[in-house]
């Protein structure tokens, strides 16, 4: 991050949470599991689907492990009670992955077990490049253990990304591609958004040649307009593929995808812990940073 865009985070940072989250709630469904479960009605309603993601990561003790757990069982229990169009996303932090794989394992199997009787989907996702390789030996043991609701995301920005997807093709893998959200060094990571572009429409169609589900997820209209192009000239079936969006993010290209005929999934993000994701929203992307602090100039 450059030192302006340093400067913007930090500054935000020194506000009032009260008035950070005024700005930040446009990206997140809510403090509760029944503001998300309307925000994911409202989706429906617009022919979307939905992934609820109960934020927290990085936790440091079981007992939180063991809350969020709870949690998540509440989510699944909200989408089968309300008939909602939705998964469930998971970041293995939270679970306990930095504890303890073991426990983190039997954590999220439990679960994928609950998630399978209710016919539900669950996606892996994935975090720092710290949390790549464990993330990455869970879920193929989850798919050798019979698991077939169970996806995983791979982040193109990496450079391993290429081999991580060479392996997990032959199982068919469930994969949401994005071009990865955290500040990597560049001995892992490829830094120029050009670079990255040729890496993420690479990728897809790696996956997409190979007959995998993917999970298109991407607000560069770009990609976006890559895709679709490939999709057409390859005559991909709509039911294999799907775009994958952020909540309150570019609405105006995830309404054009949806009136094109492509199925869209918008990740609903809610919880307490909606000030850690929101800075880390905005260290992201700093134009947020730009829009929240021009925002309440205004207002001032």
């Amino acid at each position: 991050m450059n030192p302006i865009n340093e400067f913007l985070v930090a500054t935000l940072q020194l506000l009032p949470k009260p008035l950070v989250k005024r700005f930040a709630m446009r990206y997140i469904a809510g403090d509760k599991l029944e503001d998300a479960v309307r925000a994911v009605k409202t989706l429906n309603g617009k022919q979307m689907m939905a992934t609820l993601d109960v934020l927290g990561e990085n936790i440091t003790t079981k007992k939180e492990s063991r809350m969020a757990v709870g949690a998540c069982e509440e989510v699944l229990h909200a989408i089968h009670h309300h008939r909602l169009d939705a998964n469930v996303s998971l970041k293995l932090t939270q679970f306990g992955l930095k504890i303890d794989e073991e426990f983190c394992y039997s954590n999220v199997r439990s679960l994928l077990e609950m998630a399978k009787g209710y016919s539900t989907f669950v996606r892996m996702d994935m975090e720092d490049s710290g949390a790549t390789s464990a993330t990455l030996k869970s879920y193929e043991r989850l798919r050798s253990e019979g698991f077939e609701n169970v996806g995983i995301a791979i982040q193109a920005c990496l450079r391993r990304s290429e081999d991580d997807i060479r392996r997990l093709l032959p199982m068919k893998a469930n994969i949401r591609l994005c071009k990865g959200a955290y500040i990597e060094p560049e001995a892992i990571a490829f830094r120029d958004r050009e670079e990255i572009r040729f890496n993420f429409l690479k990728l897809l169609k790696m996956l997409l040649d190979a007959g995998c589900y993917v999970g298109i997820a991407t607000h560069d209209a770009a990609l976006v307009e890559g895709a679709t192009e490939y999709i057409r000239q390859n005559h991909v079936e709509k039911a294999d593929y799907e775009f994958q969006m952020l909540h309150g993010v570019k609405i105006r290209l995830r309404q054009k995808i949806v009136e094109e005929g492509h199925r869209l999934r918008v990740y609903v993000p809610f919880g307490e812990q909606w000030y850690a994701y929101s800075i880390r929203r905005f260290k992201e992307n700093p134009r947020l940073a730009w829009t929240v602090l021009r925002s309440l100039f205004s207002r001032n």
